[in-house]
């Protein structure tokens, strides 16, 4: 697009910048981003010299940040005072049920005690999620007290950071809610409603752990289901007061309807940007980007013609293994039918994290198909096809 790009990084650890980052940008600012007062500090000195139009946020971590950053410039940017609401879930939970929206029971807490007085008020089966991890880091599910506290006391000793962070020990136990999940992907405009440009099926590993191991869009649903989560998530939208910008919300569907999971502020992970272009021609980040210009989407060039009927992703596990010696089929990945793209994490005999999150996935192969029923039939295929020797 012709812009100039600052990537502000503590470049270091899980927070060392991707190659294809690092070769975008023009500058590399390394500053301690979990040090509000070091990135602004920093950001602003930069900006007196060389002047910024726009504040994004690499990851959903750093939303809260972006916009402070934002408003210490004077640029446009999420509201300081309610960027929360799309950001801490328990800030969220409490917004969306103050809108008289369905949610899930919930209650926060910090200590064991805690934790048995929101199990109490919430019941079993419930999920126990941390309020600001990304990446579904420690959810987990719980049909009992026992399960409960070992997810809390995992969480509470587990020693790697995220995005540099310690684990707060603040989580939310909710609700069980049963259910397919799905994605709604789209956009805010100033002075309109939020517009979803695709509801995409989530496909998820075995419980009591919630790893995303596949995405399809668009998601097989008739046109009431796909009305109805649109105006469900409109309203979620409109409860956190997000005004602009792109949006990420997960949820699931209920006998009774839609049922929130949670809300970001943000581009959504996995590929799932590119998924969306080619079903759609709807280019988010360029929707991201002219958001925060405050340009026409058109002039950002967010719009083009589709080029599939169906997309899909396909996330590969070590299925508990710690290494691997050999990826059977990997090789021949590239030639399956409708296979676009593939990525390998961790290669043979490399350390691969003994976690039950997106952190345990070893690669990722996206495709295209003629229809969500083939996508599905092909998601499964491409399981088949890799064994771990």
């Amino acid at each position: 697009m012709g812009l100039r790009v600052v990537v502000a990084s503590a470049d270091t650890g899980d927070r060392r910048l991707p190659d294809a980052v690092r070769a975008a940008a023009e500058t590399v600012l390394t500053v301690e981003t979990n040090d509000q007062a070091a990135l602004e500090a920093a950001v602003r000195d930069l900006h007196r010299r060389e002047p910024f139009e726009a504040v994004l946020a690499g990851s959903d971590i750093y939303v809260p940040a972006a916009a402070r950053v934002a408003d210490a410039l004077g640029l446009p940017g999420l509201e300081v005072d309610t960027v929360d609401r799309v950001r801490d879930k328990s800030v969220m939970r409490a917004a969306v049920a103050g809108a008289g929206l369905r949610t899930p029971r919930f209650a926060q807490a910090t200590t064991d005690e805690e934790l048995r007085a929101a199990a109490a008020h919430v019941g079993f089966p419930c999920v126990m999620k941390p309020v600001a991890c990304s990446g579904s880091i420690h959810v987990s599910r719980a049909d009992d007290m026992d399960r409960l506290s070992a997810a809390f006391h995992r969480l509470v000793t587990d020693p790697v950071p995220d995005m540099g962070q310690p684990h707060e020990h603040r989580v939310l136990v909710e609700e069980y809610v049963d259910g397919p999940e799905f994605s709604a992907d789209g956009y805010v405009l100033p002075g309109e409603e939020a517009t979803v440009i695709a509801l995409t099926r989530t496909l998820l590993g075995p419980e009591p752990d919630f790893v995303e191991m596949g995405h399809l869009t668009p998601a097989e649903v008739d046109d009431n289901t796909l009305e109805a989560v649109t105006a469900y998530v409109r309203a979620v939208v409109r409860a956190v007061r997000l005004t602009g910008g792109t949006f990420h919300c997960e949820l699931r569907l209920t006998a009774d309807g839609p049922v929130l999971i949670e809300i970001g502020a943000r581009l959504p992970g996995d590929r799932i940007v590119e998924l969306l272009r080619l079903v759609t021609g709807v280019s988010l980040p360029r929707m991201a980007i002219a958001a925060s210009l405050g340009l026409a989407p058109e002039e950002a060039g967010v719009f083009s013609a589709p080029s599939a009927k169906s997309a899909g992703i396909r996330f590969f596990s070590a299925e508990g293994r710690t290494s691997y010696r050999e990826l059977t089929g990997w090789q021949d990945m590239t030639e399956l039918p409708g296979v676009t793209e593939t990525s390998l994490y961790f290669a043979s005999g490399e350390s691969i994290p003994a976690v039950e999150d997106c952190r345990s996935r070893i690669g990722h192969a996206l495709f295209t198909a003629d229809s969500p029923r083939s996508a599905s039939d092909r998601w499964r295929a491409l399981g088949d096809a890799i064994a771990l020797n």
